[in-house]
């Protein structure tokens, strides 16, 4: 059998007292318990973690995670297939007369072309890419005047008040830091036998601001017209918003569209009638 002397000094020795005191002595040997040889010296053992710890890192690379595969594709369409989608829908529109010429048929194509297009490019954010909106863009095709009105797939004016105006084209010139977002319409007024049709350019002055990171609100402030042509020399036709109490109430005067798309050549539009526009710039 074991012999008791080999049992650690460090157990404690209790002492009973008189029973009147409750408290219990441990006796604690004053000299350490353990033979000089195993004896620790912090030092040393400090000493011993630090090298043990860089022998870890020597063995083990440590790599910051790569970042989830979806945080890394996130706003960054593929090049290939938007190029593929905008030619898809640049001829779904084309041999159309900008929407004039557009059967149901061929609505129903332009907007699911516009869709896809609008799905791969992911949300348009107009607080960071404000900058793409500058400049002047061509309007090349618009679901509203497939419908002969200007209301997009709800009811508005009919083009036929307009007549005999003819309907050339249609820009829009937008300057983000005058906020200045002009529609401007090439028209042609017909005019009675001999006389040749009178050409004339129709300037809507608006002020913009964003509502949303893809909506703007567009305020109407006055209309130009500039004849062209032959009569060039005619000075400018400044027509001047109407009072508030004396607009209709079918035209406000102002209007709010959501820029669905947007690079650097092609933007797509859909306003607060449910119209499509497609724009490329000019």
């Amino acid at each position: 059998m074991a012999s008791l002397s080999c049992l650690p000094h460090s157990l404690p020795v209790v002492s009973h007292s008189s029973p009147s005191s409750s408290s219990t002595k441990y006796l604690i040997p004053s000299n350490p318990p353990y033979p000089k040889h195993l004896r620790f010296d912090s030092r040393n053992s400090n000493h011993s973690k630090s090298f043990a710890l860089r022998a870890a890192l020597e063995e083990v690379s440590v790599v910051d995670p790569a970042p989830p595969s979806s945080s890394v594709s996130k706003g960054k369409p593929n090049p290939e297939l938007i190029a593929s989608l905008k030619l898809k829908l640049l001829s779904a529109v084309s041999g159309l007369n900008r929407g004039l010429a557009a059967s149901e048929d061929d609505l129903r194509k332009a907007d699911a072309a516009a869709k896809e297009i609008e799905a791969a490019g992911g949300p348009v954010d107009l607080s960071t890419d404000l900058d793409k909106l500058q400049g002047r863009w061509k309007l090349i095709y618009s679901s509203a005047f497939s419908s002969r009105t200007l209301g997009g797939s709800r009811p508005g004016p009919p083009t036929g008040r307009l007549l005999p105006i003819t309907l050339g084209q249609v820009f829009q010139r937008i300057d983000i830091f005058s906020k200045d977002f002009d529609n401007i319409v090439e028209l042609e007024l017909g005019a009675p036998w001999p006389l040749p049709p009178v050409e004339a350019t129709a300037t809507l002055a608006h002020k913009f601001e964003l509502i949303g990171y893809a909506r703007v609100k567009i305020v109407f402030e006055k209309t130009t017209v500039k004849t062209t042509g032959n009569l060039s020399q005619l000075p400018l036709l400044e027509l001047p918003k109407l009072p508030d109490g004396l607009r209709p109430p079918s035209n406000p005067g102002t209007g709010e569209f959501d820029v669905t798309y947007l690079d650097a050549d092609i933007r797509i539009t859909r306003g607060d009638r449910d119209e499509l526009r497609v724009f490329v710039v000019s």
